[in-house]
Order: C-alpha cells, then sequence, then structure tokens
C-alpha cells in the first residue's frame, strides 16, 4: 500500500489557526478500519508530524475523505510503501532516535563515531574563522590552516563514499578502487543535491548546497571544492591557492549533509555538548525543493474498537507506530 502525499488547502479539524497554514503538506492512506493522515511542513527539514495524525472511520473513498476534510489537490502516490524506508538513507518521516535506529539500520556506536568527525570539523573550521573573518571578500582567501582543513574535511568524504559504495556492493568503474567516476552515482540515491547549509552567523556569506550541480560528465571538476582538494593536495606548489575559505566551508558543508543522509540532521541539533554546540552556533540546514514522493511515511496499527470519529492523535507517543519495513540500501 502506497500512500497519496498532496498539498491541504483547508482543515476541517478543530484547530486554531488551521492547521494547513502551517502545515501544508499531506499524507495519506487508508487501513482496515480508518483513513489516516498525517500533516507536514513545506519549509526547513520537512517534518512529517506522527503527533498530528489524523484519523477517521472508513466512510467512502480515501480521495474522497482527503478532498473534503483536507482540500487535497495535486495528488501524487508515494514511491515507497507505507512503513518502509531505506537503510542509510533519511528522509523526512524518520524523527526520533527509535525511528534513525530501526529506520535507518543505524546504531548508536555508529553515530557517535560520525559524530566526532563531524565535531572535529567543525572545531577547526570555527577556529579558522577566529583568524580569517568569513565575508564575501575574505571566501578566496587561503593558508595552511585551509588546506589542513579541507584536505581532511575531503578525506572523510571520500570515507562516507566508499561506505556507501560498499554497502551496495558497487564494483568500482574502473575494476580497482572507487573514484568520482562511482561516487557521483550517489547523488541521486542519497538525495544529495537537496541539503543546503547556511552560515547563519554569517549572512553576508550564500548559502551552500555542496553537491548542487555535481554532474557523471565532470564527477570531480564539477565539485569546486573537491577539485580543489584534489589539486592542493597533489601540487601545493602550483595550487595552494584552490585551498580557499570557501571550499572548506563547502566540504565541511558536504560532511554535514552526508552526516545527514545516513543519520537524519535530527542528532545535530539535538545529540547535545560540543557538537550541536558547534554545529547550531554556525550552521542551519534545510532541505531545497525535496520531492515529497520520496519520504517515509509512518504505518500505524489500532487496537480493538478504536475511535471512529474525526480526531487528532499523537500516533508516536500513544504507540501506535509500527516498525519500519527496512529495504537495503543500492545503486
Amino acid at each position: 500500500m502506497k500512500p497519496l502525499i498532496y498539498k491541504n488547502t483547508l482543515s476541517k479539524v478543530n484547530f486554531s489557526p488551521p492547521l494547513h497554514e502551517s502545515q501544508p503538506r499531506g499524507y495519506g492512506y487508508e487501513i482496515d478500519t480508518h483513513f489516516v493522515h498525517f500533516y507536514g511542513t513545506a519549509n526547513g527539514l520537512w517534518v512529517i508530524s506522527s503527533g498530528l495524525t489524523t484519523t477517521q472511520g472508513k466512510s467512502g473513498t480515501l480521495v474522497d475523505w482527503l478532498a473534503t476534510i483536507f482540500g487535497a489537490t495535486e495528488l501524487a502516490t508515494s514511491l515507497h510503501e507505507v512503513g518502509q524506508s531505506v537503510a542509510s538513507v533519511w528522509r523526512p518521516g524518520i524523527f526520533r532516535y527509535d525511528d534513525i535506529r530501526e529506520g535507518l539500520g543505524t546504531t548508536d556506536s555508529d553515530r557517535h563515531e560520525a559524530l566526532q568527525s563531524v565535531r572535529l570539523l567543525l572545531e577547526r573550521l570555527d577556529e579558522i574563522f577566529l583568524y580569517i573573518e568569513p565575508s564575501p571578500a575574505s571566501l578566496s582567501t587561503y593558508s595552511h590552516k585551509t588546506r589542513e582543513l579541507l584536505i581532511l574535511a575531503c578525506t572523510e568524504v571520500e570515507n562516507a563514499w566508499a561506505r556507501y559504495m560498499r554497502e551496495a556492493k558497487a564494483v568500482p568503474v574502473n575494476g580497482k578502487g572507487y573514484t568520482t567516476n562511482d561516487y557521483v552515482k550517489l547523488l541521486g540515491p542519497l538525495y544529495l543535491d537537496e541539503f543546503q547549509l547556511t552560515l547563519k552567523a554569517f549572512p553576508a556569506i550564500a548559502s551552500s548546497r555542496p553537491f548542487q550541480g555535481w554532474t557523471a560528465a565532470q564527477p570531480t571538476k564539477s565539485l569546486i571544492w573537491y577539485d580543489g582538494y584534489n589539486l592542493t593536495k597533489h601540487d601545493r606548489k602550483t595550487h595552494f591557492d584552490k585551498a580557499m575559505l570557501k571550499s572548506c566551508i563547502d566540504a565541511v558543508a558536504a560532511n554535514l549533509a552526508l552526516f545527514s543522509a545516513r543519520f537524519s540532521p535530527y542528532p545535530l541539533y539535538n545529540e547535545g555538548g560540543t557538537v550541536s554546540a558547534l554545529f547550531q552556533q554556525l550552521f542551519e540546514i534545510e532541505l531545497k525543493e525535496p520531492r515529497p514522493e520520496t519520504f517515509y511515511v509512518p504505518l500505524i496499527r489500532f487496537p480493538d474498537n478504536p475511535n471512529l470519529n474525526l480526531i487528532v492523535i499523537d500516533s508516536a507517543n500513544q504507540k501506535l507506530v509500527q516498525p519500519w519495513t527496512v529495504l537495503p540500501f543500492s545503486l
């Protein structure tokens, strides 16, 4: 059963202000006795709100119910079954830590290890900002410290890319080792070009979408920050200037995007300690132009004799959300 994805244009649920104003996206399906609808936002991280689960006993068709209660328009069908997710590929619908573990097939120890790498990158970037004030005029500045950070950040990106290739059991194009000719295949399955990072402490700096424009035709050169790393790593004398501040920012942003693709962005905000403090001091993360059909919609089940009236419930806290069916990651 694949849920329907749509826009809400009205809400007959008794809330003030009307829920469709702050939650304009909808995700609906039917189970044995009920129609089910989840509200969702259309900005930021495009949250699917399990705390705003609307249900009603079935009468008529799902499409008619969605139109009557929520003014559903622009209906589309999800790419995933209800309650289905893909290992190590975050999509809105995964929010709580139990979901991160179960729905993404990750462990606390893996997440903590990844957060340690993120912490090191954020600390080094923050240290550089003590000496180079980020501004449009300083983005081309380079030094041994920016080169050091760029190499470290891009090495971590390569580690993340290679882990996904191994998980997918992908055979290298050249038959030897993975290169960007292989890694570029991750762009679509991980939705990497959706992630946008903003240096909120420095609003004059343009937001970074580190994987936007990555192409199979030029898998290295189409990532300016990664191409700069490749050049300055192998020939510092000739290409020292490629280790510029802008590339450092983009390379750190790329690591944050890859972390979010694997574990969701929420640990960056909620893990606590140094990592969350540094991340929230420096960055804001959001999805730009995502496809809601790719999101994960939770499956709920009711106990015996459920309420058939039109009601809003918190399906997660009421323990109605069922375990995720996790598909293996593949290319």
